[in-house]
């Protein structure tokens, strides 16, 4: 099952992105909005809000958006926070992220890796740290309590889902974008589904 959508009006900067990737790609392989939403299955109006910058996107439809205009998940997924995956050589300058880490902060262990495992099949090479609470999560980006004996280290990407136990998703982000250190780490809102976008392909009379 498909939980929950992908970029938030929390994170509009991703979602516009995310729309650019996908008009610039339909573009130059010279289709219409018509026939890319048929060919991935999509309601026109959904992907024009998409590319829009103004839809939540769920893993479910950025694969098949993907695969429709023939690049990879991860390019068109993740490409604005810069995670590299096998398709980059060993000699580009964006390789040299390829260490650094994504954050994931989940309380449901099954969402966390339902969510981990979406970024593997994506082809996403950067390891995956999955902590349960935001709490923990602030400990990480500080290096305190349980990471207290590592050095605090900038993750490549957060992904946070906004019901989280004790500390909200939401206050969690609050205090990651008043840090100086954190404030401009990329984000990614996890928020529960509400309806599914993917069209129901109109039969011929």
């Amino acid at each position: 099952m498909v939980k929950r959508p992908l970029a938030s009006k929390k994170n509009p900067e991703l979602q516009i992105h995310l729309g650019t990737v996908v008009r610039k790609c339909r573009t130059e392989m010279g289709l219409t909005q018509e026939e890319l939403a048929s060919r991935a299955d999509l309601h026109r109006t959904y992907l024009a809000d998409i590319e829009r910058g103004a839809r939540n996107v769920t893993l479910r439809i950025l694969a098949k958006l993907a695969k429709t205009l023939h690049i990879s998940l991860a390019d068109l997924f993740l490409g604005s926070a810069g995670i590299v995956h096998p398709e980059i050589g060993a000699g580009d300058d964006d390789a040299l992220t390829a260490g650094r880490d994504i954050l994931l902060v989940e309380g449901n262990a099954a969402d966390a890796a339902a969510t981990a495992r979406a970024l593997k099949l994506a082809r996403v090479v950067n390891p995956i740290q999955i902590v349960r609470s935001g709490e923990a999560a602030l400990d990480y980006l500080g290096g305190a309590g349980r990471f207290s004996v590592r050095k605090p280290q900038r993750p490549q990407l957060i992904v946070v889902d906004l019901n989280l136990p004790k500390m909200s998703g939401l206050e969690f982000l609050r205090r990651l974008k008043a840090g100086t250190t954190t404030r401009d780490i990329p984000v990614l809102v996890l928020s529960e589904n509400v309806a599914s976008p993917v069209a129901t392909k109109r039969r011929a009379s």
